[in-house]
């Protein structure tokens, strides 16, 4: 059966069946939208475009969008987050063949709505003219052998946010490498033994995925027309090793991040520095005002000085369905969102936010939004800027990073509890992949070293 055997290849996967018809409406197929029925530029009534979001702001966004534009108009649906049942929710109305327009797709679910046949395949809708406005590395990770299946809104490289207050009252020194930061938990330790230098979260399923990616591993790639999957490589295990070590030393805390006994962590100033993408800065200032002051940011420590990467950790990506009826529009809508100054506006009209522009462009219309107070004055889309530019490129997210990511975070809590190690949950993670992968249909190797 020729649709099967396309299926198992790793590109004929995300363009099988359900995007071949759906590609179709792009150059006026059997998707066309019935005689008579308005169509972007044909002077009749706007098109009207579905858009659904878990993103803040995204109701200013569309706000904005209608009222400079005649053609094209935008009905905004807010959702839930994904990890909240805003993907089921996607999924769910794309097999029942009424999914939005746009939707919203964070960068670890892009491969497997793209597999899934929810997110369509744009490559042919994006111009050259959008591509330049945006980061490569960016772009990047929603591009699988040529094919886009979704535009970037934000990047957010991995930092290191710090109390700098307590630094200071300490007398501890940033530290700039992977070493001088496990020197610096020890010491952290030993003067506050209350206190801890960080916290090894539980369900950090991907900020693991930065510190590994930022190391130099590849857990999955598309070699040879194949998903090759290898969640414990070197890179990884020299990973596992130093968190381990730390947690052996009782040097970190560990607990989930998504929880009361956190949130108690940061607001008591026992946790001297949170490692988290750009974003978060944002979030640390609606969540804890009374900190005003206290904190600072920094670039991520290095395993190599000489040779500086980061990961990314969060970031979010618009997506066309395949039950869009104008892809056209609903492309010309996304560019809006991602490029225009006045998007980014309203986007950080809705409250606090430190989110970094995959547009280059916008970096300036973020950093003269953000309310430099919080953070004693720094300007830290300056520090943004310079770590977006070490993302290291070559990472590929799997096709079920949500299964991925609960098996090793279910793995993480038992090594909290004393029962296994880091590096045996990167091995469970890999056990716990293949089974799915083999479901879609995929061909796949796995690598154990």
């Amino acid at each position: 059966m020729p649709g099967r055997h396309r299926r198992r290849s790793v590109l004929a996967a995300m363009a099988a069946a359900p995007l071949a018809g759906a590609l179709g409406a792009c150059s006026g197929g059997a998707d066309d939208a019935p005689s008579g029925s308005s169509r972007t530029g044909t002077g009749k009534k706007p098109v009207r475009v579905t858009f659904w979001s878990a993103l803040r702001g995204s109701q200013e966004v569309v706000d904005a969008f209608n009222r400079t534009h005649d053609r094209i108009q935008v009905d905004f649906q807010q959702i839930p987050s994904g990890g909240q049942g805003g993907y089921a929710k996607l999924s769910n109305a794309a097999r029942a063949g009424n999914a939005p327009d746009v939707a919203t797709i964070e960068y670890p679910q892009v491969p497997g709505f793209a597999i899934d046949g929810v997110a369509r395949d744009i490559t042919d809708l994006v111009d050259d003219r959008l591509r330049a406005k945006l980061l490569p590395q960016a772009f990047a990770l929603t591009t699988f052998q040529g094919r886009v299946f979704s535009v970037p809104l934000d990047v957010e490289p991995m930092v290191m946010h710090y109390r700098a207050d307590l630094f200071d009252g300490y007398g501890l020194q940033v530290p700039r490498t992977w070493d001088e930061f496990a020197d610096l938990a020890r010491v952290v330790r030993r003067k506050a033994p209350e206190r801890r230098l960080v916290l090894f979260p539980t369900d950090g399923a991907t900020q693991f995925a930065a510190y590994s990616w930022q190391a130099g591993a590849q857990w999955f790639d598309t070699r040879d027309g194949a998903w090759n999957v290898s969640l414990a490589d070197a890179p990884t295990r020299r990973v596992a090793a130093y968190w381990q070590n730390l947690i052996d030393r009782d040097d970190v805390f560990m607990n989930a991040v998504e929880s009361r006994q956190s949130d108690a962590q940061i607001g008591n100033g026992l946790v001297l520095t949170r490692l988290s993408g750009a974003w978060d800065a944002g979030a640390q200032m609606n969540a804890r005002p009374g900190q005003k002051g206290q904190w600072r940011i920094a670039p991520l420590p290095q395993w190599d000085t000489a040779r500086p990467a980061v990961g990314t950790h969060g970031g979010s990506t618009f997506a066309v369905t395949k039950d869009s009826r104008d892809p056209e529009a609903a492309m010309e809508f996304i560019a809006w969102q991602v490029s225009h100054p006045d998007a980014l506006r309203a986007r950080l009209s809705s409250g606090t936010s430190s989110q970094y522009p995959a547009a280059s462009a916008l970096v300036a219309v973020g950093r003269d939004a953000f309310d430099r107070s919080y953070y004693g004055g720094q300007d830290i889309y300056t520090l943004f800027e310079q770590e977006a530019e070490k993302i290291r490129d070559g990472w590929v997210w799997g096709p079920r990073m949500t299964a991925t990511g609960r098996v090793m975070q279910d793995s993480f809590a038992r090594v909290s509890a004393g029962r296994g190690t880091i590096a045996d949950s990167m091995r469970a993670a890999q056990d716990g992949t293949m089974p799915d992968l083999k479901a879609l249909g995929l061909s796949t190797t796995q690598h154990s070293t």
